[in-house]
Parts: structure tokens; C-alpha cells; sequence
């Protein structure tokens, strides 16, 4: 008998523990639902500057939230040439600790690394080093437009950019 109340305790403190560590966290929560014009499906085009010119491509952007909005999931696929050229997966979450947004791209190669985001103006800007960074908004047609710069001195010069307009 003792046995049994020892489990049946047991798995009480269990549950009640992890009942209050699944609590959303507000913090997190008000900061990330400030990034919630980028949530939606998106469609347009871009392009990019290379090795070999200006190239083209068709873009789309599946985005939403999640963990009761405490996370951003975003899915990005682009095309040029009827060949895909980006197909990435990112978990956008709010970093308490360091005050700023953590941006975590996946690939299909198994390559993966973590960037640091901030919001500036309602515009969302992440730094894949500190040399570059894209910019998201929305324009005044409310599409999604995104720029992508590199540092050279203490200029910055556009090498990619991207409009994209809701298909919600």
C-alpha cells in the first residue's frame, strides 16, 4: 500500500511541476506577437546579387505562430529557372536574457546557425554577422519587403531584395 500512494505521489508532484513550467510566458509572448505583421501566407518575387549578376527569382513565405504565440515558424522556398534556390525552415523566438529576438534557420543540407534579431522602427532586422542583415516590413501596400545589405566601410550596400503580397 505504501508502494501504491509513493507512485500516486509521485506522479502528482510530476504533473503539478510540469503544469507550471508549460505556463506561457508573457514577456515573451507580448514581444513576439509585435512581429505579427510578418505572420501569413506570402508569394512575390526577388532578387540577389552574385557571382555572376542580378538573378531572379519567385519567393514564397508560409509564417505562423506557435506555443500560443510565443515562437514564429517561418518556411521559405524560392525558385529561378523552375529550380529551387532557398528552402529553409526558421523558429523566430524573444530571448529574455539578452533582450532581443533569436532567429534559427534550418536547411536542407543539415546546416543550421543562430542569428540575433531586433525590432527597430517595425521593421524587423536580423544579422547573419555582424557585415550583414536583412530588413523586413511591410511597405505601404502592406506587402512584405525585404532587403538584404552587406557592410563595406561603414556603408551599407543592397544586394538582394524581395516583395511579397499577402495570399490571405
Amino acid at each position: 500500500m505504501k508502494t501504491i500512494a509513493l507512485i500516486v505521489t509521485s506522479i502528482l508532484i510530476s504533473a503539478a511541476s510540469f503544469a507550471q513550467t508549460s505556463k506561457t510566458d508573457s514577456l515573451t509572448k507580448v514581444n513576439i506577437k509585435k512581429l505579427d505583421f510578418m505572420v501569413g501566407n506570402w508569394n512575390g518575387n526577388g532578387w540577389i546579387l552574385g557571382r555572376n549578376g542580378k538573378s531572379e527569382f519567385r519567393q514564397t513565405e508560409r509564417i505562423q505562430f506557435k506555443l500560443d504565440s510565443t515562437a514564429i515558424i517561418i518556411e521559405g522556398k524560392g525558385v529561378s529557372n523552375g529550380k529551387v534556390i532557398h528552402d529553409a525552415l526558421a523558429i523566430l523566438t524573444y530571448d529574455k536574457q539578452k533582450d532581443n529576438y533569436s532567429f534559427r534557420s534550418y536547411l536542407p543540407s543539415g546546416q543550421n546557425a543562430e542569428f540575433e534579431g531586433e525590432l527597430i522602427d517595425n521593421k524587423f532586422h536580423w544579422y547573419p554577422n555582424e557585415n550583414v542583415r536583412y530588413i523586413i516590413w511591410l511597405d505601404d501596400n502592406n506587402n512584405w519587403y525585404e532587403t538584404g545589405e552587406y557592410k563595406k566601410g561603414d556603408a551599407w550596400s543592397q544586394f538582394f531584395e524581395m516583395t511579397l503580397a499577402s495570399e490571405d
